[in-house]
């Protein structure tokens, strides 16, 4: 065991203290890394363990999973595997005083890490609807006893029964966000079809963003929201005349007032939603043609008045239609590419990101490497 010294058994009033302490922090967290992080330590905490491993069920690939675990890294199993599928698959609790006296514990693990599995507690994560989630797993009980107990087991389940409704809510609300993603990438892709772009272009394009919205010193996450949100930037072309849209010669005035309609067109359409990934769609499409010299449209908007989003996908929008081909052009050379956004910094585009996409465009590079037409 990794602590040397025992640590005193818990009263039933500081195990109390534990569960509610923790439950308030788990039922307001959305984030799902954090929650099994809170989930695993409240776990370890309120049963003097060395160490403690949240395994989810995976459906898709019947597999139960830990992303986060004290000491591991992520480990995925098939479901009915070792002492944890046996608690999933029987749903009964179970405490071990010595895993190597079991035939259903596997000790890869232990010979990979030099760790030594001692005691261990297992119980089943089940919610409402009496559907098993996955399985709580303590490891080496820190008290002088060195053996779980079947109060251990009770409060632990009466613990994962608070919890289960919290990890329930974020992992489905992940999976209609994934859903999200799906149909905005799908309905990106409707618009790239009607106007015969490259297959991959929202790929590219939302790629790009994220990189360049990293740059210029977004987080992660709202990069992220950039990249999931910038395949709508074009949406309002569904409502554009295929005549016009495919048009291969010069558009009369009349035709290109047309095509401009699509960015109030796109904005109209998302305009609405409190989602914050549609309301970030809703922005790029309608500014990203915006130029920073005033001279874009809808609105006309210029410099910073132009939203960050707006500007970013721009950037990213104009080198992807510039290196590929489409039905009036062929794909120009990265050195013109670059002679263009060198000439064009402070005009069309905001100086500062045509800076950071210059300096690192071996990265925009491999980014249109990666997802090329084939």
């Amino acid at each position: 065991m990794s602590n040397g010294r025992y640590k005193k058994k818990l009263e039933s009033d500081e195990l109390l203290e534990i569960i509610f302490d923790y439950a308030a922090k788990i039922t307001i967290e959305h984030n799902l890394d954090k929650l099994l992080l809170l989930m695993a330590d409240m776990g370890r905490e309120m049963t003097v363990a060395d160490r403690c491993t949240l395994w989810l069920y995976d459906e898709r690939a019947d597999e139960l999973w830990a992303k986060v675990a004290h000491g591991m890294d992520e480990v995925r199993v098939p479901s009915n595997a070792g002492l944890a599928g046996y608690v999933f698959q029987t749903t009964k609790p179970l405490v071990i005083e010595d895993a190597y006296q079991d035939e259903r514990f596997h000790s890869g693990v232990d010979v990979q890490t030099g760790y030594r599995t001692k005691s261990v507690m297992v119980i089943p994560l089940i919610n409402k609807q009496n559907v098993t989630l996955g399985v709580y797993q303590v490891i080496n009980k820190l008290t002088e006893e060195e053996v779980f107990t079947t109060e251990d087991v009770k409060y632990l389940s009466l613990a994962a029964s608070y919890t289960a409704q919290a990890l329930e809510a974020v992992l489905m609300n992940i999976e209609v966000e994934e859903a999200q993603k799906e149909i905005i990438f799908k309905m990106g892709e409707i618009g790239e079809v009607r106007s015969k772009e490259t297959g991959n272009h929202v790929k590219r394009v939302a790629e790009y963003a994220k990189v360049l919205a990293i740059k210029a010193g977004l987080s992660e996450e709202e990069a992220e929201l950039i990249k999931v949100a910038s395949p709508m930037h074009d949406i309002g072309k569904v409502a554009i005349p295929d005549s016009i849209l495919n048009k291969p010669g010069r558009l009369s005035k009349e035709e290109y007032t047309a095509i401009q309609a699509h960015s109030t067109i796109g904005y109209d359409l998302l305009k609405n939603s409190n989602r914050s990934i549609l309301h970030a769609a809703a922005v790029i499409a309608k500014q990203h043609h915006e130029r920073w010299d005033g001279r874009g449209y809808p609105d006309g908007l210029s410099g910073k008045n132009i939203h960050l989003y707006g500007r970013i996908v721009s950037v990213a929008d104009v080198f992807d239609a510039l290196a590929s081909d489409r039905p009036y052009k062929k794909a120009w050379s990265i050195g013109r590419i670059v002679t263009h956004f060198t000439k064009e910094k402070g005009k069309q585009f905001d100086p500062d990101l045509i800076d950071l996409f210059l300096y690192h465009l071996d990265d925009f590079l491999s980014i249109k490497e990666q997802y090329d037409e084939i």
